[in-house]
């Protein structure tokens, strides 16, 4: 429990962008026609903010099921590539394990967690508490704000501007990642793409700057003989390098037995 406290105490300063951001969405949900009920009700199963409000503003415009369903799909792919990143640092958990995972899966919970595992080598089991303790903090704060905003609903005064939260907690997650040039060109790659992109209909440039970034790290890695994960599944990150330096001297050793 003590991996969990310390992805939870590392994740807390970003819950402060997550608040209005959830109130934002338990608000634009009962002004689009839900009651809270159902508002917390999709809240709990949707479980994805960008998603949940585009989802949100085609319900309020009576656009079909069928459209709102591709909609938070296409703009929830990006977890794909979230889930093929931090797979390898979580391979031999069993099926429940994974299934709680990936139903908590966050850009938050996602970015914090993987900035820990490639900065220290604990086990797969601390790994995995770490991570819950980040992605539970933010799922228990995210439910408890939009519920408080579809009961609030209208009440909420409009001038506050709570929407300009949603930029806020997504830059405050990137700055700190931006580390060395890869990881600026990457990111200003990205960013220029997305911009450009964001006149295309169904949020897709939220996807198409996500993959260009991903294609833009895989070539630099491959540039540079960077590659994230070793031979035996494990993250090639420092602790990577260091278990199997260990793992060579243990084997001399035995020879040498």
């Amino acid at each position: 429990m003590t991996d969990a406290a310390a992805g939870a105490r590392t994740t807390a300063p970003i819950l402060l962008g997550v608040v209005p951001f959830g109130l934002v969405a338990g608000v634009t949900a009962v002004e689009a026609g839900m009651s809270p009920v159902q508002a917390v009700a999709m809240s709990v199963v949707v479980f994805a903010g960008a998603s949940q409000l585009a989802a949100i503003e085609l319900v309020g415009d009576t656009a079909p099921v069928a459209v709102i369903v591709a909609t938070a799909l296409v703009i929830n792919l990006r977890f794909v590539m979230y889930s093929a990143s931090i797979a390898p640092y979580l391979r031999r958990l069993g099926a429940p394990a994974r299934w709680v995972s990936a139903y908590v899966l966050t850009d938050q919970a996602y970015a914090v967690s993987l900035a820990e595992f490639r900065e220290t080598a604990p086990g797969e089991r601390s790994r995995l508490w770490y991570y819950l303790g980040s992605a539970l903090s933010l799922w228990v704060t995210w439910q408890v704000a939009t519920a408080v905003g579809a009961v609030a609903g209208a009440a909420v005064p409009a001038g506050l501007s709570l929407e300009f939260a949603v930029p806020l907690t997504f830059l405050a997650l990137l700055v700190p990642a931006v580390e060395d040039r890869h990881t600026a060109a990457v990111a200003a790659v990205s960013g220029v793409v997305g911009v450009g992109a964001a006149v295309l209909p169904f949020d897709l440039g939220i996807v198409t700057a996500g993959a260009v970034g991903v294609a833009v790290g895989v070539a630099l890695d491959l540039r540079t003989g960077a590659f994230p994960v070793t031979g035996d599944g494990e993250p090639m990150g420092d602790g990577g390098r260091e278990r199997e330096t260990d793992d060579a001297a243990g084997e001399r050793g035995g020879e040498r037995r």
